[in-house]
């Protein structure tokens, strides 16, 4: 199994912005460092620690809240199973709590700055070493900003008694890309086994393409109903520049299977990945999403046979991530190789060593399963209750894009071994497509068309004639990039947060014209740790 000899250090696990030691920040840096040995091995032993505080909420609870918050899927119960006190159902109905263990990722990010902090001071504040750590700051602060709107700038160790304030989103940003400007040169450039999962030079530009792209929602009042129409960005221009560094360098391309990149045996071989977090179910673990996308009783017959995997499975899966109706309409190209990325209709099985599906119908107690494409609710409520039988396990399809490696599944508590691609070269052309499209100069001879036809082509997709619409490109950025936790970011992007889709305007008909919901409330317990703090609007 691929990267089963690789080891990585994991990040523990801190408090909201907790410092386990008082540092005096008059001190010279270079004092603090002297007997830290100044080896290459050392340092980077040092430097991984702050590779993967993103590590266990991607492979989880961030994961949940994106998909469920935007219009990809809605979080199922069975008679009561699978509500948990409503983690998956708040999102699903932006009703967001505070509480909600899907929303509870901030201190996870700011455990990650903290230590990105306290390893520039060990390592003495040497460019050449501290460039990739200021990158992987910049990078938390950003999903921090992007999530919870108003946050601190920590971009130093904290004195004991240093209290944290707040800085607003837009000067989130622009720190942001000062920093990431500043580094940018200095980080490593290089694609290989020893560079991936780690920041390089163009996981830098292409979260400085995230940044751009999304510089208005940033950088102007989120809440706003006419910003995303009216409003020019005036980083377009920029967006497009960086987005050309990636593809110049000749570094990335989609010359890889559609579903084959996001199976168990991905790695810094897919050069559509340009940023990933590498997980092993042996040793890097926590990626889980397998076991909530499968069908509810997937695990077998229902008589002790062959599952849905084309084994028994050792662990029982949830299942409850059912597909929205509305977007699943998205899967219906002639030949979309995206298509086969999903669950759906009458069941076969799979085979488990090469994850692809056979032509053996997927039995449960004697009958083929059928999955439906509508959602029916026993009782149209909060509870999403779809009823603890085969009716209800089979309401809505189910993602098969990061498909489970089943004996994984069973011998490691249900981790996975697929790598998570964070940002991806496909990304990078439709970022372009975009920018263009909303007012960029184009270059190289790209339009908007062209960009949009190299997504097309590559997974035998029909192509496009003309230059697509922007509610085009966000349904192909749907199909594109679906279950990779940036649909929610392109809906509000696209002012389309708010739109009908599954139940959510329907038990909770706020949502359709409460725009604070764009922005998630503050955990109670970060807001506990700053008492100074206020919760974000609408909470």
């Amino acid at each position: 199994m691929k990267k089963r000899n690789i080891i990585f250090l994991i990040a523990s696990g801190l408090m909201a912005f907790a410092v386990s030691s008082c540092t005096d920040l008059d001190v010279d840096i270079k004092s603090q460092y002297t007997s830290y040995p100044d080896s290459e091995i050392a340092i980077e032993a040092k430097t991984s620690d702050v590779y993967y505080a993103f590590r266990g909420v991607l492979g989880r609870r961030y994961n949940e809240a994106m998909s469920f918050s935007s219009d990809e899927c809605m979080g199922v119960s069975y008679d009561g199973d699978y509500y948990d006190s409503g983690n998956y159902a708040h999102p699903s109905l932006h009703n967001f709590m505070p509480d909600d263990a899907c929303i509870g990722f901030w201190p996870d990010l700011s455990s990650g700055i903290t230590k990105c902090n306290q390893v520039m001071v060990d390592l003495g504040g040497d460019d050449a070493v501290t460039a990739p750590v200021r990158a992987m700051r910049a990078f938390y602060h950003f999903i921090l900003m992007d999530n919870y709107g108003d946050v601190p700038i920590l971009d130093h160790v904290l004195d004991a008694d240093e209290a944290l304030e707040r800085s607003s989103r837009a000067d989130v940003a622009r720190w942001i890309e000062s920093e990431l400007l500043e580094i940018r040169d200095g980080v490593n450039a290089a694609v290989d086994a020893s560079t991936y999962g780690k920041p390089t030079r163009w996981m830098v530009d292409a979260l400085l393409a995230k940044l751009y792209i999304n510089w208005n929602v940033y950088t102007m009042d989120v809440t706003s109903s006419s910003w995303s129409a009216t409003a020019a960005n005036e980083k377009l221009d920029d967006c497009v520049a960086v987005c050309d560094d990636i593809i110049q360098s000749g570094l990335f391309n989609l010359d890889d299977d559609y579903l084959e990149k996001f199976y168990p045996t991905n790695g810094y071989h897919i050069k559509d990945f340009i940023y990933a977090m590498p997980y092993t179910a042996a040793n890097q673990d926590g990626l889980t999403y397998g076991r909530f996308r499968t069908w509810r009783k997937g695990d077998s017959d229902g008589e002790g046979g062959a599952g849905l995997y084309g084994v028994k499975l050792a662990k029982s899966a949830a299942g409850n991530f059912a597909v929205n109706p509305e977007f699943a309409d998205l899967f219906s190209l002639e030949g979309d190789r995206r298509n086969d990325a999903l669950f759906k209709g009458a069941l076969y099985q799979y085979d488990p060593s090469t994850y692809d599906v056979t032509s053996s119908p997927f039995l449960y107690k004697g009958e083929q399963v059928v999955l439906t494409k509508e959602i029916a609710l026993k009782d149209v409520d909060e509870n999403l209750n779809v009823g603890n039988t085969v009716a209800g396990w089979s309401q809505g399809y189910r993602f098969n894009k990061f498909i489970m490696d089943p004996t994984d599944y069973g011998l490691y508590s249900r981790s996975q071994d697929n790598d998570v691609p964070i940002f991806r070269y496909a990304d990078i052309l439709l970022t372009k497509c975009e920018a263009i499209l909303r007012g960029a100069t184009a270059t190289d001879g790209d339009t908007p068309m062209s960009l949009f036809n190299q997504i097309r082509l590559y997974v035998n997709a029909p192509t496009i004639g003309a230059n697509p619409t922007l509610d085009e490109l966000l349904d192909e950025r749907g199909r594109e990039f679906f279950d990779e936790n940036w649909r929610r970011n392109d809906l509000i992007r696209f002012g389309r947060f708010e739109d009908d889709w599954g139940y959510k305007n329907i038990i909770n008909p706020s949502a359709k014209t409460d725009l604070t919901k764009r922005i998630f409330p503050v955990p109670t317990g970060v807001l506990n740790e700053n008492t100074n703090w206020s919760q974000n609007d609408g909470y």
